[in-house]
């Protein structure tokens, strides 16, 4: 499962998680005034994680995405935008919401990054914005390595 960008300040966390085991396989820190959707052809993308559907939101809906995921084998699970000036149909309404369901699964990656971990960049710079969310990832997995080997650990 892939879900991406978490804005702070002047920068984004995009990130690509494993559907299994909530882990963070692959991650991009960037300025915020980058577009969302280069990201996902720049290399956030893994063949070898759990499943090859990609869960993204509208950020990511282009037509160059959707040709390269195809290209690449991926299963393109990005939520639809609303058409211009019309009402959103019932079907991509309903398309949505279930890919919502999926989706939520990695915000609260998000949230514990913000409260247990404190991210919160306050650096100048994107050199450090990049430390600074590459810890915050490393921090998180460790905490969720120790949490799935208590759960096994019970079973």
């Amino acid at each position: 499962m892939t879900d991406l960008a978490i804005p702070f300040f002047g920068d984004k966390s995009h990130i690509s998680i494993d559907r299994k085991f909530r882990l963070i396989r692959k991650w991009k820190a960037t300025d915020a005034a980058v577009g969302d959707g280069l990201r996902l052809r720049k290399g956030l993308l893994d063949r070898s994680n759990t499943a090859l559907d990609v869960w993204t939101d509208t950020a990511y809906q282009s037509k160059a995405n959707e040709a390269f995921m195809e290209k690449q084998g991926f299963v393109s699970k990005v939520h639809r935008k609303k058409p211009h000036l019309k009402p959103i149909p019932r079907h991509i309404q309903r398309s949505n919401a279930g890919k919502s369901v999926i989706r939520s699964h990695v915000e609260p990656l998000f949230a514990d990054q913000k409260s247990q971990i404190g991210l919160f960049v306050r650096r100048v710079g994107i050199t450090l914005a990049i430390m600074r969310v590459g810890l915050a990832n490393i921090v998180y997995n460790m905490r969720r390595v120790i949490f799935l080997r208590r759960i096994s650990a019970t079973m």
